[in-house]
C-alpha cells in the first residue's frame, strides 16, 4: 500500500501525519513509512531548522567568491588560515578499526542489486551513493533508505526478473559501508519544512544517522561519510557542527561520525589542511575526484580565456602537471595530519564479449592504480566488482604487511598556487572525435538520469553526474573561447546542433522508433542544450534536470 504524507491537523483517511511544520508529499510504500517515522522526520527537521540557514548563507558565499576569481582571475592559499597551516601539531582522530585498511573502495547507488554486489564484491569499503551515481526520483530517496538500512542489519536480499537470488555471503568480510549524501547546492522538494525545502544533504545525512548510527556501533563499525562538493572550511566546519548536534541527540558518544571528504572543486584544493582541521574530530580522510575537479576548474575560471581552456576531456590524464600537483599535495596533506588519501575512479566496465578491450583498459587501469600506490595513496575507487581484484593485487604490492601508507609523510612534496592552476601546461587538443564524445556521452547520461538510472553504463566505461558536467562544460567553454578543432573548424554553438543532430539520429537507429519513443532523449537533448549552449553558465546541471523528473 502506498500513502502520500502530508501534515494537516484534522484526521484525513490514507495520509500518515507528521510532526508539526513538516510536509511530506510523494507517494511511499510500506516499507518507506518504516523510513519516515514520525521521530526521523522530527530529528531531520531539527536539522533543517538549525542549520538550513548557514547552509543558505555558505551557497551565497561561493558566488561571491566566484565574482572576485572573475574579476582577478586568481585563487590562492588563504592568508587569514596560514597559522593552522604552519601549525605541526594537530591531527585529525584516529581511524576505527574497520576504515584503517582501505585499498579498494567500490562505488555506485544504492539501487538493491547493486547494494549486494557492493558489499559482497571483496572491496574493504563501499561508497554507498546517495549523489553523483543516484537520480533524487523520489523512489530511490526513499529506497535507497531501506536499502542501507537492510544492508546494514544484513538482511537485503533481491530477487531479479529472470530468477536470479541476489543474498550476501557469509563466507567473507563484507565491505564496510560509507554514505555520499548529496551535495551542499541540492534541496529535496517533497519534504519541507515550515514551508522550504529540506537540503538534501540534511534529509539524506539524517535519516541514515538515524536509523542506522546505533546499530551500525552495535556491530562493530559506524556512521561513515563522504562528503562531495565542499568548497570550502567554512562549509566543513557546518558539517562538523552538524555531526556534533546529531550525535548529542541521539545521545551517541562524540567522535563516532566519520568523514572522507572528496576534493573536487578547485577552490577546496586550496583548502585542504583547513577542511581537514574543521573535521579534526571527524575527518578519515580526502579524495581525489577527476571529473568533476575538471568541471570545477572550467567552472571557476570560465571568464580567463584560453589559457584555462582544456583539451578534450580524455586527453586530460592524472598526470598532467596541474593535476599532478593536486594529487601530490592531496597525499602530502592527508599524511601530515593522519589522514587517508584516497585515489580516483577506474571507471571500465570490464566486457566478457571483446577480450581486446579489456586487455587495453585493464593495462590502463593497472598503470594508474601503481601511479596512486607509488604516490602514497592509501587505496583507490573502482566502479565494478571485476576490478576488485586487480587494485588489490596492485595495492597490495606496494603495502606489503601495511595496511595503509599514513607513515609515508612526502615531506619533499612542495605545491605552489601557480602549479595548482598551471592549466596551460596540459597536453592534448580539442578535437571533433572529443566534441564529439562530449555530445553522445552528456545526451545518453542525461536520457538514464532522466529517467532514474544514476549510474550508467556507456562505451564500457560506468558515468555519473560527474562525467556530463565535464561533458557540457568543455563545450560551453570552447564555443565562448572560439576554440579550433584539429579539423581547423571553430567549436561554435551550430556546429554542436548539428552534431547533436546526428547523434540523436543514430540513437534513433539503435534504439530503434518505439524505443526511442518511449525514452527520455528528447528532453535530454533540449536540457543538455539549455546547459551547453546558452550564455550563461549553469552551475550545476542537475538543478535544472531535477525540476524535470518526480
Amino acid at each position: 500500500m502506498t500513502k502520500n504524507i502530508i501534515h494537516n491537523e484534522e484526521e484525513i483517511e490514507g495520509v500518515v501525519q507528521v510532526p508539526q511544520g513538516v510536509v511530506v508529499t510523494g507517494e511511499v510504500d510500506e516499507r518507506g513509512q518504516e523510513i519516515l517515522t514520525d521521530e526521523a522526520l522530527e530529528f531531520v527537521a531539527q536539522l533543517q531548522r538549525r542549520f538550513g540557514l548557514r547552509r543558505d548563507e555558505l551557497l551565497a558565499r561561493r558566488s561571491e567568491r566566484r565574482a572576485e576569481v572573475a574579476r582577478t582571475g586568481r585563487l590562492d592559499f588563504l592568508p587569514e588560515t596560514k597559522e593552522i597551516r604552519s601549525e605541526p601539531a594537530w591531527r585529525v582522530a584516529l581511524a576505527p578499526r574497520d576504515l584503517v585498511d582501505r585499498r579498494v573502495e567500490i562505488t555506485g547507488p544504492t539501487e538493491r542489486k547493486m547494494t549486494i554486489n557492493a558489499l559482497n564484491s571483496g572491496a574493504q569499503v563501499w561508497l554507498a551513493d546517495l549523489e553523483d551515481a543516484n537520480t533524487p526520483h523520489w523512489a530511490n530517496v526513499v529506497g535507497g533508505q531501506v536499502n542501507l538500512a537492510d544492508a546494514v542489519r544484513r538482511t537485503v536480499s533481491f530477487s531479479s526478473e529472470d530468477g536470479r537470488e541476489y543474498r550476501l555471503r557469509d563466507d567473507a568480510r563484507l565491505a564496510t559501508i560509507v554514505v555520499r549524501p548529496r551535495g551542499w547546492h541540492l534541496d529535496e522538494r517533497h519534504v519541507t519544512v515550515d514551508g522550504k525545502p529540506i537540503v538534501g544533504a540534511l534529509l539524506d545525512f539524517g535519516l541514515y544517522f538515524f536509523h542506522n548510527a546505533k546499530e551500525l556501533l552495535s556491530r562493530g563499525s559506524g556512521p561513515y561519510f563522504y562528503l562531495p562538493k565542499m568548497e570550502s572550511h567554512l562549509e566543513a566546519r557546518l558539517w562538523a557542527q552538524v555531526f556534533a548536534f546529531a550525535e548529542e541527540q541521539l545521545g551517541i558518544v562524540r567522535g563516532k561520525v566519520r568523514a572522507t571528504v572528496l576534493i573536487e572543486t578547485i577552490p577546496a584544493a586550496f583548502e585542504m589542511e583547513e577542511i581537514l582541521y574543521e573535521l579534526r574530530h571527524y575527518a578519515s580522510g580526502l579524495n581525489a575526484g577527476r571529473w568533476d575537479y575538471l568541471f570545477s576548474v572550467i567552472k571557476y575560471f570560465r571568464d580567463a580565456g584560453a589559457s584555462f581552456v582544456l583539451p578534450d576531456r580524455n586527453a586530460v590524464t592524472m598526470t598532467a602537471p596541474f593535476m599532478r600537483a593536486y594529487t601530490e599535495l592531496l597525499v602530502r596533506t592527508c599524511h601530515k595530519r593522519g589522514a587517508f588519501a584516497m585515489g580516483g575512479m577506474a571507471a571500465f566496465i570490464p566486457s566478457r564479449r571483446d577480450p581486446a578491450i579489456n586487455e587495453t583498459a585493464l593495462a590502463k587501469v593497472r598503470a594508474d592504480k601503481e601511479r596512486e600506490a607509488g604516490d602514497g595513496f592509501d587505496g583507490s575507487w573502482v566502479a565494478h566488482p571485476d576490478l576488485v581484484p586487480l587494485c588489490e593485487e596492485v595495492f597490495s604490492a606496494r603495502l606489503g604487511s601495511h595496511q595503509n601508507q599514513l607513515s609515508r609523510l612526502r615531506e619533499e612534496v612542495s605545491v605552489t598556487a601557480d602549479e595548482l592552476l598551471d592549466i596551460s601546461a596540459t597536453p592534448g587538443e580539442v578535437t571533433e572525435a572529443g566534441l564529439r564524445n562530449n555530445v553522445a556521452v552528456a545526451l545518453r547520461y542525461l536520457a538514464s538520469w532522466l529517467g532514474g538510472g544514476g549510474a550508467v553504463a556507456i562505451f564500457n566505461l560506468m558515468e555519473d553526474a560527474a562525467t556530463a558536467e565535464i561533458s557540457r562544460s568543455q563545450i560551453w567553454q570552447w564555443i565562448r573561447n572560439r576554440t579550433k578543432l584539429d579539423t581547423g573548424d571553430v567549436v561554435e554553438a551550430d556546429l554542436v546542433r548539428r552534431i547533436v543532430e546526428e547523434e540523436v539520429a543514430g540513437i534513433r537507429r539503435e534504439l530503434g522508433e518505439e524505443a526511442f519513443a518511449a525514452s527520455r532523449f528528447t528532453q535530454a537533448r533540449e536540457l543538455f542544450e539549455r546547459v551547453a549552449l546558452a550564455d550563461d553558465y549553469e552551475a550545476f546541471l542537475t538543478l535544472p534536470a531535477y525540476e524535470l523528473i518526480d
